[in-house]
């Protein structure tokens, strides 16, 4: 064969030389290295059917951790709700502590003028109601 002889002129590795048979036989069309094509041929639908198979793993792990962030993100949502709900019920707590403090402070304020004013002269609780309303 005249494609040997030209081709053991031309320096190249031995891996090379090899794919340069075996695409020439390929191309010649013989049969003498017809299971070598075949097997690059299953070489290379094994190759495909790993990528496939690693780029199925790569896109269950990227929706994996998409649903993790996606958690995480709802979990600290929940965290701030149940947070700002806490300071909301201690904020509504201490106002309501501050109201009640202020009422019994206003019966008493009221309680004392009435007995200030029932040794002066009596005037009336309603008297006694605009006087305090002006403080």
């Amino acid at each position: 064969m005249a494609h040997e002889k030209r081709f053991q002129g031309i320096p190249m590795s031995k891996s090379m030389r090899g794919l340069c048979k075996e695409e020439d036989y390929v191309f010649l069309g013989t049969s003498e290295r017809t299971e070598g094509a075949a097997a690059l041929g299953d070489d290379w639908r094994d190759r495909k059917e790993e990528r496939v198979r690693r780029r199925l793993e790569q896109e269950q792990q990227e929706k994996k951790r998409l649903r993790e962030i996606e958690e995480s993100k709802k979990e600290k949502e929940q965290q701030w709700r149940t947070h700002v709900a806490e300071l909301t019920s201690s904020q509504e707590k201490t106002l309501q502590d501050r109201l009640a403090r202020l009422h019994r402070f206003r019966e008493f304020q009221k309680k004392v003028m009435e007995e200030e004013s029932g040794e002066e002269g009596a005037p009336s609780s309603q008297a006694v109601n605009q006087l305090l309303t002006r403080m």
